[in-house]
């Protein structure tokens, strides 16, 4: 079993970054934008496409730049960046959904004559409900793996999953 070596003060900012990053998207783009468009109103709700297209432009950076941190130079803030593509790959599936209730709302209304209700509780339900749900769950997963950044940790399952090592056993 090996150890990872005790991070350095620009290791933990490196590392805190892919967090930073999806936290924004969730806070800022995800719950901050969307009230603030969603608050002016039915003809305002074309421009709620901003969200997600904001949203997948994140996610991207983030999936892109957790492939260019090289393992070699820090372990460290690698598996950092993986834990927040791992996250960002969920989240983006969760998007995927979305797009895809609202298509086929959008394919309900339009050919096959369903009524403009039934098509908002279909996208409401099925799309925005689960996305809200996993914003929430994610802030608090992204806090936590946010936190472990700015102490120099990484939380248990990250050393097995991505590093291989086995924590310490703690006592209860």
């Amino acid at each position: 079993m090996s150890q990872l070596p005790e991070p350095n003060e620009q290791e933990m900012a490196s590392a805190k970054v892919p967090h930073d990053i999806f936290l924004s998207n969730l806070i800022g783009n995800h719950i901050l934008l969307f009230t603030a468009i969603a608050t002016f109103g039915s003809s305002y709700m074309k421009y709620l496409v901003i969200v997600p297209l904001l949203s997948f432009a994140a996610l991207a950076y983030t999936y892109y730049r957790s492939s260019k941190v090289k393992r070699e130079d820090s372990e460290f803030i690698w598996a950092h960046w993986q834990v927040a593509r791992r996250w960002s790959k969920f989240f983006f599936m969760i998007l995927m959904l979305l797009v895809t209730v609202s298509a086929l709302g959008w394919l309900g209304k339009t050919y096959l004559g369903m009524m403009k209700e039934a098509v908002y509780a279909m996208i409401g339900g099925l799309g925005i409900l689960p996305t809200l749900v996993s914003v929430l769950v994610l802030i608090v997963i992204e806090s936590d793996s946010l936190h472990h950044a700015r102490v120099g940790t990484l939380p248990k399952w990250a050393l097995r999953r991505f590093l291989g090592i086995e924590p310490a056993p703690t006592e209860d």
